[in-house]
């Protein structure tokens, strides 16, 4: 499964980006899509995840409110969007998807994107 994600920029702090990320395939290793980050010298971290069969989402504490996930199955494509950016959102995005949304968390055989850079000055 290859995944391809686009829609990063550099914005100011209150603006809004989406994020999008399409995968090759639908298969049991895309039943779950969803989106990481990664600052500058800190760890990746889990942001959003959709699972495509139950309908449910979870998110990062940091971004609940602001960003949403969501999915087009028919495009096989998940989007995040992001408003109400913060400086502390600047980071690469990578989209991910595995068999559930947990597994994903775990980065238990994930599929994983190409990052994309999201940028938020102040």
């Amino acid at each position: 499964v290859q995944l391809q994600a686009s829609g990063g920029g550099l914005v100011q702090a209150g603006d809004s980006l989406r994020l999008s990320c399409t995968a090759s395939e639908r298969t049991y290793t895309t039943n779950a899509l969803g989106w990481f980050r990664q600052a500058p010298g800190k760890e990746r971290e889990f942001v959003a995840g959709f699972n495509r069969n139950t309908v449910t989402t979870e998110y990062a504490a940091s971004v609940k409110g602001r960003f949403t996930i969501s999915t087009n199955n028919a495009k096989n494509t998940v989007y995040l969007q992001m408003n109400s950016l913060k400086p502390e959102d600047t980071a690469v995005y990578y989209c991910a998807s595995s068999f559930s949304i947990l597994n994903m968390r775990l980065n238990l055989n994930n599929n994983w994107g190409q990052g994309t850079q999201v940028t938020v000055s102040s």
